[in-house]
């Protein structure tokens, strides 16, 4: 279901090219404005570290967007990567019994 040809850019990816690069930021410069260290965001522009819900809502502030669309770059890159890795051919679904055992049963009397 998740195994597309194109995986996902890192949400560093976009937060690099499509924020700081046209805004000519520098990394020092954007680390002090959102807080962080400017190891910490190099770390995230270099693809090495994912986006908390906290650095999600930094982002947010700084470039005037919502948490929600980093959180969602960082869940669908997650995602994406998880389904290239994890087998699940085997997982079985859940099914609800067509007869309630009978502890519960009787219980419900």
């Amino acid at each position: 279901m998740l195994k597309k040809a194109m995986p996902p850019s890192h949400p560093g990816k976009i937060l690099k090219n499509l924020y700081m690069e046209p805004l000519g930021l520098a990394i020092g410069d954007a680390a002090d404005n959102l807080g962080i260290t400017r190891k910490t965001l190099s770390m995230l522009l270099n693809e090495r570290q994912g986006i908390s819900a906290e650095m999600a809502l930094r982002l947010a502030k700084a470039f005037n967007t919502t948490p929600e669309l980093w959180m969602n770059l960082q869940t669908n890159y997650d995602l994406w990567n998880a389904g290239q890795n994890v087998v699940l051919s085997r997982i079985k679904v859940f099914r609800k019994p067509k007869t309630p055992p009978a502890e519960v049963s009787a219980k419900s009397r």
